[in-house]
């Protein structure tokens, strides 16, 4: 197993120690506990599977087959199939040497994924990454357009390795009535799923999805439950009085 520190340049392999499973069309179409992390690009991985993992019945030729190195199938369980989501690595070819013998599921054709008893979102979470949610007494206040939007005193900040440090406020210190639902919904292996909220100033202006929450986080980053945080980048933000950049 190699102990080089992310970011890795593609493709680095590692083996998993958990058992992963892939349900689709109401079958674990895989279930192994010797998956490899492979990470294709440089900041989080994919897990991919001997090609033994998933029985060869559960895939069909596609006719997306062009790229040398690979060959591509559909994923298919009774009447319910997924065009083109299954990749095998098939050959020597320079780009592809270390993957030979492997192959891959895209994530979002599946049902669900999990790491042992447990549901995860998008992609594997990275062993090199760490979330954590510290409560803090730093005064954070949050306008747009000149309007006050929230302003508080017991934020809680989620902090992520290699992103932004993002804030979470409560409630009771947000503007509630300026904030109107939204239909968006986004998903991150380490928080679970996202909801939005658009902001309606007074003016009549509507600034879409610059709120969101997690109704049922994932328990490593339960603190942040029946709070908001706003899209920094879109809004105007003073900490402790100092407006952010």
């Amino acid at each position: 197993m190699s102990f080089a520190a992310p970011p890795f340049a593609p493709p680095h392999i590692e083996s998993s120690v958990k058992r992963v499973r892939v349900l689709f069309g109401g079958k674990y179409v895989v279930d192994t506990t010797h998956a490899k992390l492979v990470w294709e690009k440089p900041f989080y991985p994919t897990y991919f599977f001997s090609t033994s993992d998933l029985n060869p019945s559960y895939l069909r030729e596609s006719s997306d087959n062009k790229e040398r190195g690979t060959k591509v199938y559909d994923l298919v369980v009774g009447k319910r199939e997924a065009r083109d989501a299954v990749t095998v690595f098939t050959d020597q070819a320079s780009d592809t040497k270390d993957l030979a013998g492997l192959l891959k599921i895209e994530f979002s054709a599946a049902d669900a994924w999990l790491e042992e008893d447990e549901r995860v979102y998008v992609h594997p979470k990275d062993p090199y990454k760490r979330v954590d949610v510290l409560q803090s007494s730093r005064h954070v206040r949050i306008a747009v357009g000149g309007v006050e939007l929230a302003s508080t005193n017991r934020p809680r900040l989620l902090f992520e390795t290699g992103l932004r440090v993002r804030t979470y406020m409560p409630l009771t210190d947000v503007h509630v009535e300026l904030l109107r639902p939204s239909d968006t919904v986004s998903e991150c292996p380490y928080k679970g799923v996202a909801n939005y909220y658009n902001v309606q100033l007074p003016n009549g202006d509507v600034h879409k999805d610059i709120v969101w929450y997690y109704r049922t986080p994932q328990p490593e980053c339960g603190q942040i439950a029946g709070y908001v945080a706003f899209y920094d980048e879109k809004v105007d933000v003073w900490v402790d009085g100092e407006k952010q950049k």
